[in-house]
């Protein structure tokens, strides 16, 4: 696992610096292979700009997030990694089990032919 932090238009603390390192450490987990990422953390004017690419294998994932907090910014980064992350791991796994897609599905249904209506008796 390779991390490298990045401060731009600000002096880098240690706090945030192992803030975001545990974050990021964090994404591991979900990935089968090492991750290479770069956090890039920025401020523009009373914003603070958290920006991550994860590249893991054949997978690559991005995320930038903005606030006012820069530790609220690192959190949301990580809570929209990781559901980039499950989301591609789900139609992966979907993929391997020959599962039909969500486009794949609403085609379907969309070509069935009408369900036969009853009608009332008389």
């Amino acid at each position: 696992m390779n991390i490298t932090i990045t401060f731009r238009h600000m002096d880098g603390s240690e706090a945030v610096k192992k803030h975001a390192h545990e974050k990021i450490a964090k994404l591991q987990k979900f990935l089968r292979q090492t991750m290479s990422a770069q956090v890039t953390i920025a401020v523009e004017g009373l914003e603070h700009i958290a920006e991550v690419n994860i590249s893991s294998g054949s997978s690559h994932f991005h995320a930038t997030e903005r606030s006012n907090d820069m530790y609220a910014s690192l959190d949301m980064v990580h809570d929209k990694l990781e559901r980039q992350i499950r989301a591609q791991k789900g139609s992966e796994l979907s993929k391997k089990r020959h599962g039909t897609s969500a486009g794949e599905f609403a085609a379907s249904v969309e070509n069935a032919p009408p369900a036969p209506t009853s009608r009332p008796r008389s």
